[in-house]
């Protein structure tokens, strides 16, 4: 049975990893899910109220900078609100439209058909001035994504690297 709950929590851990990356992939949630599989196999003795605290903090974090990370890209370009919101529907949907590619072209696709909404709306003329700012803000949106990622990774590591320490320490 160790062997089993072992398994499990690597799979778990390899899970939340992935999800750093592929959004759709339940990341930190996956990882946080681990620390319950070793405690039904093994036990939750090793865990207390500030172990718990810590890791919750760290998600909470995460799904929050998540988030704002992307929407600092977009609008460090340049971005609108419409922006912020077509590029997080980018991310969601990207990978499902286009499977290879739509980690990268989703977020950019939707900050630039966020960026040209908003301007129709706004009574912006679309020349070629405003099609290149719109380019600009796809390439925040990318900026944030990427960004975003890496302090995914980071956060992540954290929740296991605590996970890691807890059990030896």
């Amino acid at each position: 049975m160790d062997i089993i709950g072992w398994l499990l929590i690597a799979a778990l851990f390899a899970l939340g990893m992935a999800g750093a990356v592929f959004p759709v992939l339940p990341g930190a949630l996956a990882i946080y899910a681990a620390f319950f599989v070793y405690g039904l196999f093994f036990s939750f003795e090793p865990f207390g109220f500030w172990f718990w605290t810590i890791q919750t903090l760290i998600v909470a974090l995460l799904f929050v900078a998540d988030y704002l990370v992307n929407a600092w890209g977009v609008k460090k370009y340049g971005g609108s609100r419409a922006s912020v919101i077509g590029s997080t529907i980018g991310i969601l949907i990207g990978p499902f439209v286009i499977p290879a590619f739509g980690l990268v072209i989703g977020p950019l696709a939707g900050a630039v058909l966020g960026e040209w909404i908003d301007g129709v709306a706004r009574g912006v003329r679309l020349d070629k001035a405003f099609f290149v700012r719109s380019l600009k803000v796809g390439w925040g949106a990318l900026v944030g994504l990427l960004s975003s990622t890496v302090v995914k990774v980071l956060l992540q590591l954290a929740m296991i690297v605590i996970f890691v320490i807890w059990l030896v320490f």
